[in-house]
């Protein structure tokens, strides 16, 4: 594990966990092309194995950390404290030179739109339904029963995950945005 010289001034209060860039290059074994998951507006996805065996999906911020710094802190401080079942879980963070990384648990089943119409995934109806149900259930958390509201601003079935038991699960928070309960959105 290689030592963390400095933390920033936001990571105690958001996200206390920082992985150091070595660890996510051993876990992703470089970032190799075999290793890659998918690339999204803010960053390409790579999976990763966690010296633990943990699986982990890391995500590379393409923009430098100037330009991307206000979606990754929403990102950040949205997933950080955030616990719902349906959630894709926020492992941390990692930031090297000017680029940014954040890691979450790796997905098993990847993303809805690439399931979807596929002939050898074939999602029943009743499948379909209960992921509807899945992803209505956390934005109802997001939005009334956690202490902010969160607005998500990009569900998308890109950013809705199915794991093993193809439960639906909300991901990609860059363009979140946190609200008091008091405020209206």
């Amino acid at each position: 594990m290689e030592y963390i010289k400095f933390h920033e001034k936001w990571e105690l209060q958001y996200w206390p966990h920082r992985f150091g860039y070595r660890e996510l290059k051993l876990a992703t074994k470089g970032f190799r092309d075999d290793n890659f998951l998918g690339c999204g507006r803010s960053g390409c996805v790579y999976k990763g194995t966690l010296p633990s065996g943990e699986e982990v999906a890391v995500k590379c911020i393409t923009k430098d950390c100037t330009e991307g710094n206000e979606e990754f802190m929403a990102e950040i401080s949205s997933l950080g404290r955030l616990q719902h079942r349906n959630l894709v879980r926020l492992r941390g963070w990692c930031r090297k030179n000017k680029r940014l990384f954040i890691v979450y648990d790796h997905i098993s089943n990847g993303s809805l739109d690439r399931n979807l119409l596929s002939p050898e995934f074939n999602l029943t109806w009743p499948q379909r339904h209960k992921i509807l149900t899945d992803v209505a259930t956390e934005l109802l958390y997001l939005h009334e029963k956690w202490e902010k509201r969160v607005v998500h601003r990009d569900i998308k079935p890109s950013n809705i995950l199915l794991d093993h038991d193809l439960n639906g699960r909300v991901g990609d928070f860059a363009l979140a945005r946190l609200y008091d309960q008091s405020e209206d959105p």
